[in-house]
């Protein structure tokens, strides 16, 4: 699975944004896509996830104010980002996760992709 990610950018706070990401390849039946960020100094998290029939998760600091969506037939996954903030700022990673037969679980990852939100 390769993903390609776009978006991205400089924004002021209270600002938007929205990141869109492409999966290709050989796709799974059952499967998840989502976004991670990494701020400077931090450990990777999770932003926003939705799978394959739909449901999503959020992280807490996020819930409100971003949105995840996908299209199955595209194989697509956008996050529209409002009333951005300068912890927000960070680099996002578009990501796959899909589970095989044996439910055992691939993730893949694209380029990460630059958002700065300035105070």
């Amino acid at each position: 699975v390769q993903l390609q990610a776009s978006g991205g950018g400089l924004v002021q706070a209270g600002g938007s944004l929205r990141l869109a990401c492409a999966a290709s390849g050989s796709m799974f039946s059952l499967n998840a896509m989502g976004w991670y960020r990494q701020a400077p100094g931090k450990q990777r998290e999770q932003v926003a996830v939705v799978t394959s029939g739909g449901t999503t998760n959020y992280a807490d600091s996020v819930k409100g104010r971003f949105t995840i969506s996908r299209d199955n037939a595209k194989n697509t996954v956008d996050l529209q980002m409002n009333s951005l903030k300068p912890e927000d700022t960070g680099v996002y990673y578009c990501s796959y996760t899909g589970w095989d037969t044996e439910l055992k679980p691939l993730t893949y990852w694209g380029q990460g992709t630059l958002v700065t939100v300035s105070s």
